[in-house]
């Protein structure tokens, strides 16, 4: 990814397997269940995320969103104006299916310059389809006949990936599919109240899912013994009646005396986010995929992010091979709980942004750091970087001019 707000120039986050001692024994896994990114205020975590989220959102949606003759919706980096008129890049490498796969494009504001799939059968490359601007080529495996069709009525403001799937391309399907079906993104910063509980309530229906989901709380040590929702009179049986509905979530709590049935609204913010997340987490550990966290230590308390991390460490819990990519700046979480490390050597990532507002992303292995290494201590000290950088006179400073003014701003 390259062109993307904070992301000046091409940054990558690979999140192949750097140290065989981190495995968990007997498992050979091409990628790492998890990997976060750690990093200052405004450091840009959130940018990293946002980048997978565009490319998410032009591939499922781009025939939708974009008009003949209309400009593409991007954000490139705008603290340089060279970069504003140049174009943005974003690119996956995917496994899937025992296949790899290689997508990627480039857009500026009027047009596609740039798209390309790739996939690696038996290890081989094989050219699905290569694209710049409206020259196409496609490999001898490809099917010339159809993808030539599909050509003719990709606008130059759409990936031609999005065509040819809705055009039920079998050759670039599961590419689409993944970013479909299998890419998920959640956010600590949640929506309003309603929306969480309908989502809650919708989740709740699926009664094979309340075992798992009252599982999840529960191994959080949160003495919860039952979840459920009674949804409002009136709104029938029909997810479409209930568009507008908002049930009412109970939290059955064990007590003193058996249990009592608790209201959401009686329930910690934590317990609140944890309901919120067992859906999307459950489903990625059943199915597999990729689930995104940005921020999540907004909404969880560090032992409860540690716990949601372990789900996916271990094949036990994760036997799809679901992968979880989070922004945090809770450097508890490079620590130890439960008598192992929560996050391994090879899933901790750094952003840091310079003086001129370009964010740069960095693996922590790039310090070489030793198993036995505090390396939550270090990160504190400032031995990765990725920490603010405070300025004791500036501060002073501030608060010397706001003493100066009875405690008034100066233009009030």
């Amino acid at each position: 990814m390259a062109n993307h707000r904070s992301l000046r120039e091409e940054q990558q986050l690979l999140l192949a397997p750097v140290y065989d001692a981190d495995r968990p024994e007997g498992t050979e896994r091409p990628a790492v269940p998890v990997a976060a990114v750690f990093g200052a205020n405004a450091a840009g975590k959130s940018n990293v995320v946002d980048a997978l989220r565009y490319m998410a959102r032009m591939v499922r949606s781009s025939h939708r969103e974009a008009e003949p003759g209309e400009k593409i919706e991007r954000f490139p980096f705008v603290l340089d104006e060279e970069a504003v008129h140049e174009p943005s890049w974003y690119v996956v490498d995917l496994l899937l299916g025992g296949t790899r796969y290689a997508y990627g494009f480039s857009v500026e504001d009027e047009r596609v310059l740039d798209e390309w799939l790739y996939s690696y059968p038996h290890g081989r490359k094989r050219v699905v389809f290569q694209r710049n601007d409206q020259d196409f080529t496609f490999g001898d495996a490809s099917p010339r006949k159809e993808l030539d069709l599909v050509r003719k009525i990709t606008a130059p403001n759409v990936l031609f990936l999005t065509i040819a799937a809705r055009s039920q391309q079998e050759a670039v399907l599961p590419v689409y599919e993944w970013f479909l079906r299998a890419l998920a993104f959640e956010s600590g910063d949640f929506r309003t109240r309603r929306l969480i509980l309908r989502r809650i309530g919708r989740m709740l229906e699926r009664s094979e899912q309340v075992p798992a989901i009252v599982g999840l709380l529960r191994a959080a040590d949160l003495g919860i013994v039952g979840v459920g929702a009674e949804w409002e009179e009136g709104t029938g049986e029909s997810p479409r009646q209930r568009e507008f509905a908002t049930p009412r979530v109970w939290v059955e709590q064990q007590a003193r005396r058996g249990t009592v049935r608790l209201s959401y609204d009686d329930q910690s913010a934590g317990t609140k986010a944890l309901l919120a997340y067992s859906g999307p987490v459950l489903n990625a550990l059943r199915d597999g995929g990729l689930l995104v966290v940005d921020e999540i230590d907004s909404s969880l308390h560090p032992r409860l992010t540690a716990h949601l991390i372990r789900l996916f460490q271990h094949p036990a819990t994760n036997p799809r091979g679901a992968q979880l990519l989070l922004t945090t700046h809770d450097a508890s979480l490079l620590g130890r709980g439960g008598g192992e490390d929560i996050l391994k050597r090879d899933q901790v990532w750094f952003v840091e942004k310079d003086e001129y507002g370009e964010t740069a992303l960095f693996p922590l292995s790039d310090f070489k750091p030793r198993l036995e290494e505090s390396r939550e201590r270090r990160y504190l000290g400032g031995s990765y970087g990725a920490v603010p950088v405070l300025s004791e006179e500036l501060f002073a400073a501030a608060v010397a001019l706001r003493e100066g003014t009875g405690g008034e701003d100066p233009e009030e």
